[in-house]
């Protein structure tokens, strides 16, 4: 994952390039690189401060661009954001309000290719003298984010869009240390050990 204290330069670097609203979007969102490059201003519910997931832009063999379905049917899904992410995509708009994608491709003017948002990824990356990471990398942050602010596993599944709960379980159970501090906590309120007793063998 991308180490928190490295988030802010890595951001600042973003910031420099023009293009922080759609990275800060990805580390509080978490979306694939393909669900990111397919959202439209009509995903965005800016009163409510949601974002609605419904689809995915893929590069197929050929090398065409199709909007298709999520990866899974549990990958439909909608996204609570914070409300700075709101603000900054609100500013993205206001640079481009007649385009009806929310992250245009400033040469086409259509939506960006996932494998370029992959490369300005590197780039910031290579601005900020962050190490190698790659995009998807940015999702795993997310959760881990999450996981650190007491987000139960169960509704990272869902902002995630896994198809199941072990999946998710499976892949940050390492990340999930709060969860099991908290457990160790409370099972010591249990189990006291009354005053007097020896723990000598």
């Amino acid at each position: 994952i991308l180490p928190p204290e490295q988030v802010k330069a890595y951001l600042k670097a973003a910031s420099a390039r023009g293009i922080l609203p759609l990275f800060y979007l990805e580390l509080t969102s978490g979306l694939r690189k393909g669900e990111i490059a397919a959202l439209l201003w009509s995903d965005l519910d800016v009163e409510n401060c949601t974002l609605s997931v419904t689809k995915q832009l893929m590069s197929s063999r050929d090398g065409e661009l199709k909007i298709t379905p999520p990866k899974t049917a549990t990958s439909v899904r909608l996204i609570s954001l914070p409300q700075e992410t709101v603000e900054l995509l609100k500013e993205e708009h206001a640079k481009h309000p007649l385009n009806i994608f929310m992250f245009p491709s400033p040469r086409t003017g259509g939506m960006y290719h996932p494998d370029s948002i992959v490369k300005l990824h590197e780039k910031i990356l290579n601005d900020a003298g962050i190490e190698h990471l790659r995009f998807h990398d940015l999702r795993h942050t997310c959760a881990s984010l999450l996981l650190k602010n007491g987000v139960p596993m169960k509704d990272i599944q869902e902002w995630l869009g896994h198809s199941s709960y072990n999946t998710t379980a499976n892949i940050y159970a390492h990340l999930d240390t709060s969860s099991k501090n908290t457990s160790a906590s409370k099972m010591s309120n249990v189990v006291i050990i009354e005053p007097g007793i020896s723990t000598s063998v």
